[in-house]
């Protein structure tokens, strides 16, 4: 098939998720025989993957809530191209691949990893109300009607409305070929053998939680437990806070963001990957933990025991006590005693082989493609 894979407010190559996301896809797709063309902006570097046809198109003026104005532009590239499906990654002022596909007669894809419907106190409900033809819910109600496929992770965020026939829920996934407890490559920390390293990889959002960590480690070193340090890997608002946190912890480094193909060594010289999330500091969360966690993934393919809080999603996506240990964000000082509780050398080790085998059946990119190819030959035969 070939295919048309429309994400004009991501970065390619990039080091946030979302890019990573999207080079995954391509390739993977790529891999199993399909003419992959991808509209995105640039990136420093050289494109990823030659497999790929990339094509260079942002938002007008970099503005991402103006994506819709480049409707006519993929319309164009569509008609030269034609394509068999085109995939759009949903934005909330996006709908450009939808339309276009709509235009030409071509199926359109929808991959949706945040959330369509208004969560409780969304800004975006008051305008619309304010404005009362409420345009911003009608547009996005608009391009859904033009969607054959919705690619998520959950159909909680999505429009009740919509035929569950037309919904493919998904986990995204890891790179497990290149995520692997052998990888080499410099590793941008020193280490010791008297420390445990508990490693941190995101955005520093405030609801990534990197301050939580820092914060459990300097109680246990104010308690007297030494044994553990951290690495804090990429960069965001709340990095001063974190460090703030671990200022007078020894054994603790703040990397900065570092390009994603260094990433894999980095993890895999840690001992605990830790995803302390706090999904009451980010509103449309209270919708359901609906992400599909990279780090998460990431950490379980190089072989590091999990520890994050028990969200009912992270309970599917992390088996207590055998792939990490899941803690009550609720009680005081709960992430303290999970790190403790992988102090063991011998446990960390049964539970990063345990992790590690669950990725590469579940949650790899190549598991998330291939369910991803039958949808969308499906399509293809429907139409």
């Amino acid at each position: 098939m070939r295919i048309l894979y429309a994400a004009l407010d991501q970065t390619v190559p990039g080091t946030l998720g979302g890019s990573v996301h999207v080079q995954a896809v391509a390739s993977g797709l790529a891999t199993l025989g399909h003419e992959m063309h991808v509209v995105t902006q640039r990136g420093e570097g050289d494109w990823p993957d030659a497999r790929v046809h990339w094509h260079e198109l942002g938002p007008p003026l970099g503005r991402p809530e103006l994506r819709w104005m480049r409707a006519g532009r993929l319309t164009d590239l569509a008609r030269r191209i034609r394509p068999d499906v085109v995939i759009e990654r949903y934005y909330n002022f996006g709908g450009e691949g939808v339309l276009a596909a709509s235009r030409l007669g071509i199926p359109a894809a929808l991959e949706v990893n945040a959330p369509i419907i208004d969560y409780p106190g969304s800004a975006k409900a008051r305008l619309d109300k304010a404005l009362l033809v409420e345009p911003m819910r009608r547009w996005r109600e608009a391009i859904c009607r033009r969607t054959d496929l919705f690619i998520t992770t959950s159909a909680d965020i999505l429009p009740p409305w919509i035929e569950r026939r037309r919904i493919l829920e998904v986990e995204w996934g890891a790179d497990v070929d290149h995520f692997r407890p052998d990888a080499s490559g410099p590793v941008p920390f020193t280490r010791t053998d008297d420390r445990i390293i508990c490693v941190f990889a995101g955005a520093f959002r405030s609801w990534h939680g990197a301050v939580h960590l820092a914060a459990a480690l300097a109680r246990l070193h104010r308690d007297g437990d030494q044994r553990f340090g951290a690495v804090f890997i990429g960069d965001g608002p709340e990095r001063h806070a974190a460090e703030a946190a671990a200022r007078d912890v020894p054994g603790i480094t703040f990397t900065g963001a570092l390009p994603h193909d260094t990433l894999p060594a980095a993890l895999a010289a840690a001992d605990i990957g830790v995803a302390p999330f706090d999904p009451i500091k980010h509103a449309p969360l209270r919708l359901g933990f609906y992400w599909s966690p990279l780090k998460i993934f990431e950490y379980m393919a190089v072989g590091l025991p999990v520890v994050a809080p028990a969200l009912p999603r992270l309970k599917r996506l992390v088996d207590d006590k055998r792939e990490g240990i899941l803690y009550d964000a609720r009680e005081p000082r709960a992430l303290d005693r999970a790190i403790v509780a992988l102090a063991d050398p011998d446990r960390r080790r049964r539970m990063g082989a345990a992790a590690r085998a669950r990725v590469v059946r579940d949650f790899s990119w190549s598991a998330h493609c291939a369910i991803l190819d039958k949808r969308l030959r499906a399509l293809r035969r429907r139409r």
